[in-house]
């Protein structure tokens, strides 16, 4: 099940403005000039702000997420109907996707917090790219122990959102038990007066762990780079399927 910031109605209106300038686009767009990637699969599109991206560029961008309430967002927005939407996990990729590029932005990676869940998206990734094709993701370093700033994330962002009013989003740090992390945030409508709430747990898996995962299913890591808009914060892989 999606966590409700994403699957609530309600929440998922609000997260684009929260969620703000999204600076890590342009680097995913760019990988994609990189390898020439015609068709590309945007897993745990959220609301589809990178599907959009890619599909005014030509592409043809195939877009899944587990949450409806984040894709009726995305398929409101200007230029939805150029994009394949689809509501489901990596297990619905469709079987003719015939991927050269396969995207998780947002470190969506980490929401998979299961090893078995892992495993399979690893295996439904591999099959839908083509051979030579290439699957990219990013991920926090655990090293870094991002998890600190949360716990003092000080006085809530308010923001001002057309149709909704004044809206405060606050942060809490619930439990750390690595390597995975809880937190809540918390939204208040303040025209309504009401409250809103979305528990979120994360997996901070490491650098030797991936590469070893995504190894063990047959891919090639051919790099492992700096996020541009974080660096030294986050890792962005790139795993290519094999060619026969």
């Amino acid at each position: 099940m999606p966590d409700p910031i994403f699957a609530h109605p309600r929440l998922a209106q609000v997260y684009d403005t929260f969620d703000g300038p999204r600076d890590d686009l342009a680097a995913y767009v760019a990988i994609a000039d990189e390898l020439n990637a015609r068709r590309v699969v945007d897993l745990g599109c959220g609301t589809g702000s990178l599907s959009l991206l890619l599909a005014r560029t030509g592409r043809h961008v195939i877009a899944l997420d587990p949450a409806r309430a984040s894709l009726d967002v995305a398929r409101a927005k200007p230029h939805a109907e150029e994009v394949t939407w689809v509501e489901g996990t990596s297990a619905v990729i469709p079987a003719d996707a015939n991927a050269d590029l396969v995207v998780m932005t947002g470190n969506a990676a980490q929401a998979v917090v299961e090893d078995q869940e892992w495993t399979a998206l690893l295996h439904d990734v591999y099959r839908s790219l083509v051979p030579g094709g290439c699957f990219t993701f990013e991920t926090r370093r655990p090293e870094r122990r991002p998890w600190d700033a949360w716990a003092t994330a000080g006085e809530p962002v308010t923001a001002n959102i057309p149709g909704l009013g004044v809206v405060e989003q606050r942060r809490q740090l619930i439990k750390v038990d690595l390597p995975l992390v809880s937190f809540r945030l918390t939204y208040r409508f303040l025209n309504e007066d009401t409250t809103h709430s979305s528990d979120s747990t994360l997996r901070f898996r490491g650098q030797e762990e991936l590469t070893a995962s995504l190894m063990a299913t047959g891919f090639t890591v051919r790099d492992v780079r700096e996020a541009p808009d974080r660096p030294g914060r986050e890792l962005v892989f790139l795993a290519h399927r094999p060619r026969d």
